[in-house]
């Protein structure tokens, strides 16, 4: 991390907290008790929240990991492993007798990726784990991540942190966790009207809004009270919607490895833009492109090493794009100085 990020007010990520062990390539499970070699395992701190404060760092940025785990060595796990990549953990919850949050995804040849989970102290922040004291070397920006999975904290405690947030001039963003429904939609409206930016993948807007096509779907999320919507389109790249403009944008072509985390880095880039000073569509090609690398890799913290290796794979296809933000990271000291 540069030292030009780490004199800024930090960004915060709050939410949820996974600690997932991933394989590849798994075509099918083995019968009985037989077994079958694989190329790679990794296990990866991800989540919502934890997999978008990876990402973050890896960007540029001092970064704030919020969130509940439990006391067992999975949370140790995931604890180290945020601590290894320069996030800060103090605000890391560790629930006495609880298991963490944890997920075994067997990833299939073609990238897509079965989950096995087991729910865990995710869901179990209490009002009195995070308050906007928190924020007492400022904020620059809050990542609400998977409000839907982290229980009654997702009510007035967590409406509390983004308002304190939005006083102190931060960009409050908010990703889901789950496939969605119109019930757990309705309970995050008041979240919503928090938020500068609403950033789930197109079939969880679909299922949350009950919506027959993504324009109505997109209509029912400003109605929820959200003023912008970034919606990730796996290989059809994503939608971003906001002020009466709407933007489609393509996928950059990779070679798919696996899939887990492409949404989490997206947030994280397109969050990245919007901080450099950047517009909707440059933010969002910039989340497009850290999307696309974390696929090329196994696990949430694949592909992405540093801003300036994501600016430079931008290149290749949008170098106009790339240019500007270039120059805007540059300014924002962002850059590592050749």
């Amino acid at each position: 991390m540069s030292a030009a990020a780490s004199t800024r007010a930090p960004v915060f990520s709050v939410g949820v907290h996974i600690l997932d062990v991933l394989g590849r390539p798994v075509g099918e499970i083995p019968p009985g008790q037989s077994s079958l070699l694989l190329e790679e395992i990794r296990a990866t701190a991800a989540g919502t929240a934890a997999g978008t404060s990876v990402d973050l760092a890896r960007l540029g940025h001092a970064v704030y990991s919020c969130g509940a785990i439990g006391d067992d060595t999975l949370g140790d796990m995931v604890e180290a492993l945020l601590d290894r990549e320069g996030v800060d953990t103090r605000y890391l919850v560790r629930k006495a007798g609880q298991r963490t949050s944890a997920t075994i995804l067997p990833i299939r040849p073609n990238g897509e990726r079965p989950a096995l989970h087991a729910p865990g102290a995710a869901q179990l922040l209490e009002p009195g784990d995070l308050d906007p004291s928190i924020f007492a070397d400022g904020c620059r920006a809050l990542h609400l991540g998977g409000p839907d999975a982290i229980g009654s904290f997702a009510g007035e405690p967590l409406a509390e942190l983004a308002r304190a947030a939005r006083a102190l001039g931060a960009i409050v963003t908010l990703d889901v966790l789950r496939p969605g429904d119109p019930e757990t939609f309705s309970r995050l409206a008041p979240l919503l009207e928090l938020c500068d930016w609403f950033m789930p993948n197109e079939e969880q807007l679909m299922r949350s809004t009950g919506a027959r096509d993504l324009a109505d779907a997109i209509a029912a999320a400003h109605a929820a009270g959200a003023w912008g919507v970034a919606v990730t389109r796996g290989a059809d790249g994503c939608t971003v919607d906001w002020d009466g403009e709407r933007l489609d944008l393509p996928a950059l072509e990779v070679q798919v490895v696996d899939t887990t985390g492409c949404g989490d880095a997206f947030d994280a880039g397109f969050l990245t833009g919007l901080l450099l000073g950047a517009g909707p569509e440059l933010a969002a090609w910039l989340g497009l492109t850290c999307g696309s690398l974390v696929a090329t890799g196994l696990g949430s913290d694949a592909g992405i090493d540093s801003l300036d290796q994501v600016l430079t794979v931008l290149a290749t296809s949008r170098p106009e794009a790339a240019g500007a933000l270039s120059e805007l990271a540059s300014s924002a000291g962002l850059l590592t100085p050749s």
